[in-house]
């Protein structure tokens, strides 16, 4: 699938501010059958790209001076490819490093008896397990915005029994990790029928090897898999992987911090829209 994608982000404040640091993983990471065939950055200011601790490109802008508005825009075409969802084994990084909680993923009493009923599933079928688990994520924390935040853990969202895209992504990992699976967050786009939306999460595991000499469960091998639990479905052509890590602040497209500005309000529209692939 050819992509055609537009990301802006804008901050205004209601003072000057005097500098900024804002930490941007606003480029797509690279994938089995993914093009990244033209990307750029429109920022105030030259940034200096490198890699964080996961493998993501990220850059950093240092602003100074007065100022009340920060723009930051990420424009590009990437080509996902048409293959159905499957397994990918190669990963740079060892899969127990996802075993570990985080801030925003550990576990109270409740997730630990929500992820203790798909334990015995988790151990004859892991993938049916977790989509099993995907679909009671999504009947038990409809998508509904304004009763979480960004610094809203994933017990504190699944005691609300509202969220969005970012609580069940981190309900699903605290889980999956509960039931011995290496998982991660996810964050990027997803082409949809809207004109503009925000940028999207969603969830990826570590499926088992398959014992030797048997053929994998359901045709899924062994690798690293994305489950969107918002859109219950597997990630697929029409999502584009920006970043991983352990929760949201580790993947988070936008994160910074700042002296002065007083009040500060954010807004941000993505536009991802397919295209003809056409290069001019």
């Amino acid at each position: 699938m050819h992509l055609h994608i537009s990301h802006e982000t804008v901050y205004d404040y209601d003072a000057p501010v005097a500098r900024s640091t804002q930490y941007l993983r606003l480029t797509p990471r690279p994938g089995r059958g993914f093009q990244l065939l033209q990307w750029r950055l429109e920022l105030p200011a030259p940034a200096s790209a490198c890699k964080d601790a996961f493998g993501n490109t990220m850059h950093v802008l240092s602003l100074d001076g007065p100022g009340r508005e920060i723009v930051l825009r990420a424009i590009g075409e990437v080509d996902t490819g048409d293959a159905p969802p499957s397994p990918d084994p190669e990963d740079e990084l060892p899969a127990p490093l996802f075993l570990r909680d985080s801030a925003l993923t550990r576990a109270d009493e409740a997730l630990r008896q929500f992820a203790a009923g798909f334990a015995d599933a988790a151990k004859a079928d892991a993938h049916e397990a977790l989509l099993s688990l995907m679909a009671a994520i999504g009947e038990r924390m409809p998508y509904l915005k304004g009763y979480t935040d960004a610094a809203t853990p994933a017990a504190e969202a699944f005691q609300t029994g509202r969220g969005v895209c970012q609580d069940h992504a981190q309900v699903f990992v605290c889980c999956a990790r509960l039931l011995g699976l290496p998982a991660r967050y996810v964050s990027g786009y997803l082409a949809t029928d809207f004109e503009h939306v925000a940028s999207h999460a969603w969830a990826e595991v570590r499926l088992p090897d398959a014992p030797q000499g048997r053929a994998p469960a359901h045709g899924m091998a062994g690798g690293w898999l994305g489950y969107d639990i918002s859109n219950q479905c597997l990630a697929d052509g029409r999502h584009v992987k920006l970043a991983i890590g352990a929760d949201y602040l580790d993947a988070c497209p936008v994160r910074g911090v700042r002296t002065g500005g007083g009040l500060e309000t954010m807004r941000a529209e993505v536009l991802v829209k397919p295209g003809t692939g056409d290069q001019q």
